[in-house]
């Protein structure tokens, strides 16, 4: 660990992932905490390409300067439905792990009041220990952004979506720069849910993903191997080479996560901002980190901070049991969820920003008894 100057904290960040940096920068941008001394820890220093984030919005976005590539329409593939999606007034954009690391550090560097630090997290009750060295955190307001596996008990479904994915180049044009694939389903489904996406960069170059929503993880191999019949088999292309790669796993649980626990507030896939049925995360901590910004500055207690509507939970519930249970292949929701509505309202019900009789509409277009006999169950 390195020497921390200051011996006592006003914000202690432990983590420094998505949902630390969302917050601290909105923090630093609003002007109101340059007299508090903030303290950011994490494992080690972020020089790598970790991960890529993807998400649709509506407008620009605080991070809209390191946005990689956005896309006014997406497609989808399968065996029973394909089309392109109008997503208007979204768009679907990209942003890379070390883009949105560089972006966040460069503004940290610059704060006099902030302390960064590297080293081991572990909690002892109320206690905040690096690499052994116990800090002081009495006063403290500590926000946790690292992530613990939720306790195997009843009712707890805890699925993954894993991934690998290539950065290929083609030697001709072989990419539409104007479309993005967000789902692509055109693959075997011998492991569970799986498909595929594309995000073209430029006309020879894109972001091929192999993607699954299983209990499981695969082999290496078994990667590799989806992801090259999707690009020979699929997308026909004989000619390319690998010139970057990603691999993860992102939780997929209805397990419920406390915002406040043991005198610490958990944020980001801590504090359940990863949609337990989707995976996506990035706009959630966005809209999460504004709501604490506003508590902050108003001066109202963090306990008081809005709760996400419980419904949204009930639905990643039902929709985790049947992928858990395979009493309805992935392919055929989706494949009914894009067909029969508009593709703005799915991504509207996704982000958990529907009406109740939206959201009533769209769970009407499913198929009725495998979402009602799960519906009874919880």
């Amino acid at each position: 660990m390195s020497a921390i100057r200051s011996k006592k904290f006003d914000y202690i960040f432990t983590g420094g992932g998505c949902g630390a940096l969302s917050l601290l920068i909105r923090m630093i941008q609003s002007g109101k905490f340059a007299d508090k001394k903030i303290l950011l820890i994490d494992k080690e220093p972020k020089t790598t390409n970790d991960r890529t984030w993807c998400f649709w919005e509506n407008g620009n976005g605080l991070f809209e300067e390191i946005v990689y590539r956005k896309w006014p329409v997406v497609n989808f593939y399968s065996d029973t439905f394909s089309a392109p999606l109008e997503i208007a007034p979204y768009q679907y954009k990209m942003i890379r792990g070390i883009d949105f690391y560089n972006y966040c550090f460069e503004i940290i560097r610059k704060q006099q009041n902030i302390e960064t630090t590297y080293g081991t997290v572990r909690f002892e009750d109320s206690k905040v220990l690096v690499d052994d060295v116990v800090l002081e955190t009495n006063g403290s307001v500590v926000f946790n952004s690292l992530y613990t596996l939720p306790p195997k008990e009843n009712g707890i479904i805890l699925l993954q979506q894993h991934f690998k994915g290539w950065i290929i180049e083609t030697e001709k044009p072989s990419f539409n720069v104007e479309q993005a694939t967000l789902m692509d389903f055109r693959v075997h489904q011998d492991y569970g849910t799986t498909f595929c996406y594309l995000l073209p960069l430029s006309e020879t170059k894109a972001l091929v993903e192999y993607t699954l929503f299983s209990e499981n993880l695969l082999s290496p191999a078994q990667y590799n191997d989806g992801l090259e019949r999707y690009i020979h088999d699929v997308l026909k292309i004989e000619a390319y080479k690998i010139i970057d790669e990603e691999a993860g796993c992102i939780p997929m649980t209805n397990a419920k996560f406390n915002f406040f626990e043991k005198d610490r507030y958990n944020i980001g896939t801590a504090g359940g901002q990863t949609k337990a049925s989707s995976g996506y995360t990035f706009q959630f901590i966005q809209k999460n980190s504004e709501k604490i910004l506003e508590q902050l500055q108003s001066g109202q207690q963090l306990s008081q901070l809005e709760k996400p509507k419980r419904r949204f939970h009930f639905y990643d519930t039902i929709l985790l049991r049947i992928l858990k249970e395979e009493k309805l292949r992935g392919e055929a929701i989706f494949s009914q969820l894009f067909e029969r509505n508009k593709a703005r309202q799915v991504l509207k019900f996704l982000d958990n920003e529907t009406s109740l009789a939206e959201e009533l509409k769209i769970i009407s277009s499913l198929p009725t008894m495998p979402f009602l006999k799960a519906a009874i169950r919880k």
